[in-house]
């Protein structure tokens, strides 16, 4: 698992997609979403602006990312 640190209070899952290199852009991030195929605290979440707060646990395929604030 991999641990991605924020400074902010959230940031947004396309956003975090993004953030990651999971996406090269927000919008192939909104598709990457809306495949289903991303999960967050281990449901699947079709919600591209789905604020992402520390502690939480975003899944993608095999890749696996615990967020942390700064």
């Amino acid at each position: 698992m991999q641990t991605v640190r924020i400074s902010t209070e959230f940031i947004k899952l396309d956003s975090l997609l993004k953030f990651t290199g999971i996406a090269e852009t927000g919008g192939e991030g909104k598709l990457i979403v809306q495949e289903g195929i991303v999960k967050v605290n281990g449901e699947v979440c079709t919600q591209r602006g789905k604020k992402i707060r520390a502690g939480d646990i975003v899944e993608v395929g095999d890749l696996k990312f615990t967020v942390e604030a700064e």
